[in-house]
């Protein structure tokens, strides 16, 4: 069975660049028309609309702050709306914020970090269930990190707990959700290169010592991450749901 997504309605958060966009273009090449949600980088979203316009694919931005409930509701009944209906979510919004050690660390730093991860997650999900329930075969991705596994980097200690909280959510969720047909998984990925996330916050020396680290002998694209995401997406994943995909070239097996 192939990957074969025409006809389906996808919503995408945080795909104006990235790991997002890669994973909006990918949805659309295998057939899916794609909702792209953005927060602040309007002109990138625009870029992934007129990407997935090149193949043929109806897409359209919209704009909200995943950590504002109101403005979750309202973007997930606009895409819809677009869309028609909706089939695949993909929860991709997420964001380091800034490195931090527990000791200088604020209430409103944590608190950030996992709203701006975890519990944009549970709102974008809640939101979206209606729809979702309406499809024939619905599909929840989320975005987990190989920082749920090993804590991260040095000050992402918040991070890792949130994502840690995103692939606890995506069971709880899949066995929620286990006889409406929709299936739950996660993608935790490693060292992405090129990304905004790294060449924000990753010092050029860590990058080459994380990249030099990976068993498979490259770091990763944001296309990888997109490729199993179709996957997740597709018909071929009926069976498969509750488990989280790391996509990390070999660097935490389990």
């Amino acid at each position: 069975m192939s990957a074969d997504l025409h006809g389906s309605r996808a919503l995408v958060t945080g795909a104006g660049h990235g790991i997002g966009r890669a994973i909006a273009v990918a949805l659309a090449e295998a057939g899916a028309d794609v909702a792209v949600h953005y927060h602040s980088s309007a002109d990138e979203a625009a870029k992934t609309v007129s990407a997935i316009e090149a193949l043929g694919r109806r897409a359209k931005a919209f704009k909200a702050d995943a950590t504002v409930t109101g403005e979750v509701d309202l973007l997930v009944e606009e895409a819809t709306g677009f869309l028609g209906g909706l089939d695949v979510l993909v929860c991709n919004a997420g964001h380091l914020i800034g490195r931090e050690k527990i000791a200088d660390m604020t209430d409103d730093h944590f608190e950030r970090v996992v709203s701006t991860n975890l519990t944009s997650t549970f709102r974008t999900v809640r939101a979206a269930l209606p729809h979702l329930k309406e499809s024939a075969a619905g599909r929840v991705i989320t975005m987990s990190s190989l920082a749920a596994h090993n804590g991260g980097g040095p000050g992402s200690v918040a991070y890792a707990a949130a994502k840690a909280g995103v692939r606890g959510f995506t069971k709880g969720l899949a066995k929620e959700l286990a006889g409406t047909g929709i299936t739950v998984n996660s993608v935790a990925p490693g060292f992405i290169k090129g990304t905004a996330f790294h060449d924000t916050f990753t010092a050029a020396p860590a990058q080459e010592a994380m990249e030099a680290g990976i068993p498979v002998g490259r770091a990763g694209t944001p296309e990888d991450v997109a490729h199993a995401v179709v996957h997740l997406a597709s018909p071929a994943s009926g069976f498969l749901t509750a488990t989280t995909v790391d996509i990390d070239g070999g660097v935490w097996p389990r």
